[in-house]
């Protein structure tokens, strides 16, 4: 396998920078995308936790509308899946009784902007009107969206605006409803539609509704079309005058029968409630909802470019996780259906800490969704022959097995269990909220370390063996003694029986006996070994280091840099997940080698972003964003490398460390339930 050095990266950031980006001001908030390519366009994600949108390089679309929770038997893998919903903000605009469309079109531009948690496409219909529409998945209704639409025209003209309720090809059975409520003060317009999904276990549910300016009345009148089973629209009509701007919005909700007993009817009063609060009052309480997220911030000074790809990462996080929902995000998040929107340990290792230091009520429900699936766990310890709580490689809604048969990593990769284990421990370390730790984070300290102590082979003194694993770095197949896994078991019997300690009960004492005899291999060159047969190959992701940070197992500065030095040479140059270099940048930077560490911290996602909106795909070159898993690796080398920050028994600490050359301060706002603010100020 082919190996690299340093300065190969230093060649490749050379191609991947654009010259204009060294000149021109970057917004911190703002990406704009002035050149839109459909055959080099990768959309960009809004979404509140719940519901995500995904832009289309097309006017007056989107490309997929994703719940969070609702999958169901069918396509890849003979496994449970991610469903589309129905794409209910879908438009069609016709000026002068033609159709917009890309043809016929010009000056086409688009932005996110990320403060405001919304999206934004503008373009010119030949010399007749200037469109705009703007788009938002309302942070605080978790089921509920709005599009505004702008018209300005620059001639007299007649519009016609229609609401497109489409559904996706896998749903059946689909049923389409029209409905008019008429009060003395409002009518309201409902397009509404159902659908089951591929086996028939869910019923997925969307409605919309117009929202006009004009007063009861005097709005125009809306006329319902049905095209086929699939799709039906509604519209109105109206004449503007030259000079003339006239707005309007659409207000959607989706929902499916594994959020709600009475899905359909659920939609409808949720577009109703978005009507009658009223469009002023929909975006001053989204906008409240992400003020107060963004109160937990990371500033950079210095850097712009990299501010705006920090406060994309932050803001792909927040849109991807929801407060009180007990959903758990995927590698992709809400921004479409890769890796069948299961969940893996990129919860947990990579996208957790994070989200737990900058806003730990997010965190809490993703630690939320392993404690309701506790039982699952159980089962499948059960089924391989082990005590406690074995928990799966890839998680759904129920929480047994879904990993495709043909991927080893199902039966074998088991050091997810001791990834749950630490996201529990570390939400108890930050909130020190000991009613938590004993009703929900010591049932699953308890029954993963049990899982551990029967999961070792006990073949004497220093010799209590794992074996027969898919390592961390998963190139490594079926092999013994990973590093990874081997410090992770080790790390879920001690913060077990410390938590055992803090509840005042008595931790099972062979949980201790069984971590001081698991082993960490050594080569004979006093690097840590990545398994027991392992012989210098190249690795996929990061495996032995990870045991520096966040297992803290390997302490001494001189053995991280050796183990560093090693493995960082084994980095191929395609083919590893981002997250992997974040690993590298974060250990150098606590190691007070700022050069270095821009160097892993550039490799890690510059190479993997695609336009026009910087998403970031999973390996250099891919195309599958947005890859949320390697958002939260890099996330942790600013915050727990550049930044400093560590877990601690007492809750958060500032350790010393480097600021990158270029960066004059780093500032971390919001951090903790304290809401506390630490800085890192360039060396001078």
């Amino acid at each position: 396998m082919k190996k690299r050095s340093a300065c190969f990266h230093g060649i490749l950031f050379a191609v991947v920078l654009p010259v204009s980006a060294l000149t021109q001001t970057i917004d911190p908030w703002i990406i704009r995308a002035d050149t839109i390519d459909p055959s080099h366009y990768y959309g960009v994600t809004v979404a509140n936790g719940m519901i995500g949108i995904v832009s289309s390089p097309e006017p007056f679309e989107v490309k997929e509308v994703v719940l969070a929770g609702a999958y169901d038997l069918y396509g890849r893998g003979r496994v449970s899946n991610f469903l589309r919903s129905f794409n209910l903000l879908n438009m069609y605009l016709e000026i002068d009784g033609r159709r917009t469309s890309r043809q016929n079109i010009r000056n086409m531009k688009q932005e996110l902007d990320m403060r405001k948690a919304q999206f934004t496409c503008s373009f010119d219909i030949g010399d007749k009107a200037s469109v705009s529409y703007t788009y938002y998945s309302l942070r605080h209704l978790p089921f509920t969206v709005l599009m505004d639409v702008s018209i300005r025209a620059k001639k007299d003209l007649m519009m016609t605006g229609s609401s497109v309720m489409q559904a996706p090809d896998a749903l059946k059975d689909v049923q389409n409803y029209y409905n008019e409520i008429d009060r003395p003060h409002v009518v309201i317009s409902l397009l509404s539609s159902q659908a089951k999904s591929p086996t028939g276990k869910l019923s997925m549910c969307a409605s919309n509704t117009f929202l006009f300016p004009e007063t009861h009345g005097k709005e125009p009148r809306v006329i319902h079309e049905m095209w086929d089973n699939n799709m039906h629209l509604m519209k109105f009509s109206r004449t503007i005058r030259a000079g003339e701007t006239y707005t309007y919005s659409v207000a959607g909700s989706s929902i499916t029968s594994a959020h709600h007993d009475d899905p359909l009817n659920e939609a409808e009063r949720l577009t109703i409630y978005a009507k009658l609060e009223g469009r002023e009052r929909l975006l001053q309480f989204h906008q409240q909802a992400w003020n107060e997220l963004w109160k937990s911030d990371i500033q950079v000074e210095g850097d712009e470019q990299s501010q705006q790809d920090i406060h994309s990462m932050l803001y792909h996080l927040y849109s991807f996780v929801r407060e009180g929902t007990a959903f758990s995000p995927s590698p992709m998040g809400l921004s479409g259906l890769g890796y069948n929107g299961h969940v893996f340990w990129d919860a947990e290792l990579w996208m957790y800490p994070a989200l737990l230091v900058m806003r730990p009520e997010l965190a809490k429900s993703m630690i939320e969704y392993r404690y309701l699936r506790l039982n699952a766990a159980r089962r499948n310890a059960f089924s391989k022959g082990f005590k406690g709580a074995m928990f799966p490689w890839e998680s759904a809604e129920t929480g047994v097995e879904e990993t495709p048969v043909w991927a080893l990593s199902g039966p074998f990769e088991h050091h997810i269990t001791a990834d749950v284990a630490l996201a529990a421990w570390n939400y108890y370390l930050v909130t020190q909220d000991k009613s938590w730790l004993r009703e929900k984070g010591w049932p699953i300290l308890k029954e993963t370390a049990d899982f551990w102590a029967s999961r070792v082979e006990r073949n004497g003194p220093g010799s209590y063996d794992i074996k027969n694993v898919v390592a961390a770095d998963e190139w490594a197949e079926n092999v013994d003694n990973n590093a990874f896994t081997n410090a992770a078991a080790k790390a879920n019997l001690q913060y077990a029986t410390q938590a055992a300690k803090v509840l005042g009960m008595a931790a099972d004492p062979d949980w201790m006996q069984v971590a001081n005899n698991i082993p960490i291999l050594k080569m004979e060159n006093g690097v840590t070994k990545e398994h027991a047969t392992y012989k210098g190959e190249g690795i996929k992701q990061a495996d032995v280091n990870l045991l520096a940070y966040p297992l803290k197992e390997i302490t001494s500065p001189d053995q991280v840099r050796k183990d560093l030095e090693y493995y960082g040479m084994r980095v191929p140059d395609e083919g590893t997940p981002a997250m992997t270099q974040a690993v590298f940048a974060l250990l150098y930077a606590r190691l007070g080698d700022g050069e270095k560490a821009w160097h892993w911290f550039k490799d890690a996602y510059l190479p993997n972003l695609n336009p026009p909106f910087r998403v970031i795909a999973e390996t250099k070159g891919g195309a599958n964003p947005y890859f949320a898993t390697g958002a939260g690796g890099i996330l942790q080398s600013v915050i727990m490398g550049f930044g400093g920050l560590d877990i601690t028994p007492t809750g958060i600490q500032q350790l010393k460390s480097v600021l990158p050359p270029g960066w004059k301060k780093l500032t971390i706002t919001g951090v903790g339930p304290g809401r506390k603010t630490y800085s890192v100020n360039a060396l001078k």
